[in-house]
């Protein structure tokens, strides 16, 4: 039985004008499981995504995918970033994104063969944007970004995803496709990072979370280190916290007293 972490993060530390972003973090992620990063706004979330690509350098610690850096492991990882980070005015269609996804496996000099299209078109028929192959991206509304995001994460057929805020401004609709998504993920064996905003739907959609505040405040499966005392940790101040994440309370809130 292969016990090497999917992702295995160590004393991880980022600085930006000699203010600690992430401190000394570590973080190991089993294969097979949807993971939520968890905490307030400033808390190094994206940051930590990052810091794991090799996006960001660190200051100290490192990274190992499957056991590896990633520079070495990059055909195995793929990426969604935050859809405010991305040129939606770059003039190109639907279809040639998601092909982008396999420029990883083919190197850069190859072109995209028949093969590598057909792949392509059935990652946009999963993701419910097969229709839209030959649309410009800039006639893309919100929800539809993030879809054409994920099918070019999908094509990479990596083994680990990082994903930065799916699910920010998308409808209710593309909101339940993505979670089936990476639920078909975790069935076939890939691990899955999300960065996650709401606490009302972590105990639904993840099985581990790691909850983060510049520094890792627990991580684990989600019924263990998912308390109120942890969740109070990271975010300070009183949480008044759904305990039993039962379907007859989801419409209680979660109120964060700063």
């Amino acid at each position: 039985m292969n016990t090497t972490p999917a992702i295995d993060i160590t004393d991880l530390t980022v600085a930006y004008q000699d203010k600690p972003v992430l401190w000394d973090v570590d973080l190991q992620v089993p294969p097979g499981v949807l993971l939520a990063i968890v905490g307030p706004n400033g808390a190094g979330k994206t940051t930590l995504i990052k810091a794991a690509l090799g996006l960001i350098k660190p200051v100290a610690g490192q990274t190992l995918i499957l056991g590896a850096p990633y520079a070495e492991q990059r055909r195995l990882v793929g990426y969604v970033p935050q859809r405010g980070s991305v040129d939606w005015d770059f003039p190109t269609n639907v279809l040639d994104v998601v092909m982008m996804g396999r420029y990883g496996r083919l190197g850069w000099l190859r072109r995209p063969g028949r093969e590598d299209r057909e792949r392509a078109l059935e990652a946009l028929e999963k993701v419910g944007m097969a229709r839209f192959a030959e649309r410009q991206i800039s006639q893309l509304s919100g929800g539809q970004q993030q879809r054409t995001f994920l099918a070019r994460a999908l094509v990479q057929d990596a083994q680990v995803y990082f994903m930065d805020e799916p699910f920010q401004g998308v409808d209710a609709t593309t909101e339940r496709a993505i979670v089936e998504l990476l639920k078909e993920l975790r069935a076939a064996g890939k691990s899955v990072v999300v960065v996650h905003h709401d606490l009302q739907t972590v105990a639904e959609y993840f099985d581990w979370v790691l909850l983060l505040n510049v520094r890792r405040i627990a991580a684990g499966p989600v019924g263990i280190v998912f308390t109120e005392d942890n969740l109070r940790r990271a975010y300070g101040g009183r949480v008044g916290f759904l305990n039993d994440h039962s379907k007859e309370r989801e419409d209680e809130p979660v109120r964060l007293a700063q």
